[in-house]
């Protein structure tokens, strides 16, 4: 009987420290499962560092050969135009002219046709040189003085901008972002009576550039957003 008592005394013993461990236990694992996910965002206003600019020029005409002619003394005066204004040769491409047969298309009327070749031709700009390129841009209306009427921009034919110089930022960027996000853990750390811990996990999320606004589309707005779990003591 006396057997039996100690047996008990030691089961039950042995009962609540399991139960004290296992409390602790869980304890320590809620304290690990403390973690606050944040957010931090850089932004930045950059001006584009290159620039692709199609200048495009249409023309009619009977006579291929003097269609030609024409569209060669218009691409010269439009390369004088250009090079007179600050750009080079390593600036400027001539495209080969693309030429539309309108009496070779089987759906056109002949009777509708009053000139047989449709010829378009294109020059890009492509530079780094992008305030001289604007300049010029506000100024194709002298070539009008010199009989040259640039056809109006498409969707295939739009001036397009670019930032290159993300590299250069890259790193003050990413520091101002992670910074941003520890700002807001600290303040909710604050707010729920917690202290900060260490870094659990961090995700550099990816640059976007896009135009500041349709209006000035050589205003880039760069952002990154870097994610950040911080564990809460």
């Amino acid at each position: 009987m006396k057997n039996l008592r100690i047996e008990a005394l030691v089961l039950a013993a042995g009962l609540t420290l399991g139960g004290l461990f296992v409390n602790c236990g869980l304890s320590a694992m809620a304290d690990r499962g403390r973690v606050v996910s944040v957010r931090g965002l850089a932004e930045r206003q950059v001006e584009a560092d290159y620039v692709m600019w199609p200048i495009v020029y249409k023309t009619t005409g009977d006579d291929l050969q003097a269609v030609h002619t024409d569209v060669n003394a218009t691409n010269a005066k439009i390369v004088a135009f250009l090079k007179a204004g600050g750009l080079t040769d390593e600036d400027i491409t001539c495209n080969a002219p693309q030429v539309v047969d309108l009496r070779a298309d089987r759906y056109s009327d002949p009777e509708r046709i009053r000139e047989r070749y449709n010829v378009t031709s294109t020059i890009i700009v492509a530079t780094s040189k992008v305030s001289t390129a604007n300049a010029l841009m506000k100024r194709m209306g002298e070539l009008l003085k010199q009989g040259v009427a640039i056809a109006a921009s498409d969707y295939d034919t739009t001036t397009e901008y670019e930032f290159r110089g993300l590299n250069d930022i890259k790193p003050a960027m990413i520091e101002e972002a992670t910074k941003k996000a520890r700002e807001a853990a600290e303040k909710f750390a604050d707010d729920s009576g917690s202290r900060l811990g260490n870094i659990q996990n961090a995700t550099q999320g990816l640059f976007s550039i896009e135009n500041r606004d349709q209006y000035t589309p050589y205003i880039k707005t760069v952002r990154v957003v870097t994610m950040v779990d911080y564990a809460l003591d």
